[in-house]
């Protein structure tokens, strides 16, 4: 019988996350590039971003935060 309930609540439990995992994600989508724009690093965060924005349906966004060796773009 315990093993039924088990197998029952990790069977709600599966279902729960595969539910939550097709809405996702449900805000645009920043990736920050920690150089100038139109270094080499941004072309490429704006060729994925346009592939990555296709696949989800959403919007993503580069955003450039060069300076400080990287820390204003980490923090």
């Amino acid at each position: 019988m315990r093993l039924l309930i088990a197998a029952a609540g990790l069977a709600l439990a599966a279902t729960n996350i595969a539910a939550q995992a097709q809405t996702w994600p449900q805000k645009p989508v920043h990736i920050i590039v920690a150089f100038t724009p139109g270094s080499a690093t941004d072309i490429m965060a704006r060729a994925v971003s346009n592939e990555l924005s296709e696949r989800l349906g959403q919007p993503v966004i580069v955003e450039n935060k060069p300076g400080a060796g990287g820390t204003i773009a980490a923090g």
